[in-house]
């Protein structure tokens, strides 16, 4: 909803906008708003989100995913598309967990959090992605939540609107197999 009402409040029409997903759990979020939408295959969301940019510059276009599938798996594409640095914005579910396949641990779980794959505790460090976005030179990077909506659709805007890439890591709960 706050992705919809960004878009509503920029006024920007939907033959106007694109959303990128993959076919993982963030494919969902493209049916949900009246846009042109790409579920590509796994882990290239990035990089298909750069072709639509290319191809037409002038679209708004947005790449969705989540933390462990952008962050683990496919991270390479995450720190290339900062250092291209095209006018797009990268929204980054994050829900601490690898939620798709039960509740393993994820690159941003915490620590000490205890998972299906971590029944003691997570012993690596979790990434942040908005300091590993800043190491790979983007210059737009900024952290909101689920629980206050007013606040994350600005910030969406604030995305939107900076002509360079953006990152928005978005925290947000996970009532199945978030347990910390």
């Amino acid at each position: 909803m706050a992705i919809k009402n960004a878009f509503k409040e920029l006024e920007i029409e939907s033959h106007n906008r694109v959303v990128v997903t993959w076919i993982g759990c963030s494919w969902k979020s493209s049916q949900y708003i009246d846009w042109y939408a790409a579920e590509t295959l796994h882990g290239r969301w990035l990089p298909f989100a750069t072709w639509v940019k290319l191809a037409n510059p002038d679209l708004t276009v947005l790449a969705i995913s989540w933390d462990w599938d952008g962050l683990w798996i496919w991270m390479w594409h995450f720190i290339h598309s900062c250092r291209k640095n095209l006018d797009m914005t990268y929204l980054i579910f994050n829900n601490e967990n690898y939620a798709l396949t039960t509740g393993q641990a994820s690159a941003t779980t915490p620590i000490w959090a205890k998972t299906k794959t971590t029944p003691e505790w997570n012993e690596t460090t979790p990434f942040d992605a908005l300091e590993l976005a800043k190491a790979a030179w983007a210059k737009f990077t900024k952290r909101a939540t689920t629980d206050n909506f007013k606040e994350l659709k600005e910030i969406i805007k604030e995305a939107i609107l900076f002509k360079w890439f953006s990152v928005v890591d978005i925290s947000q709960a996970c009532p199945s197999f978030k347990r910390w």
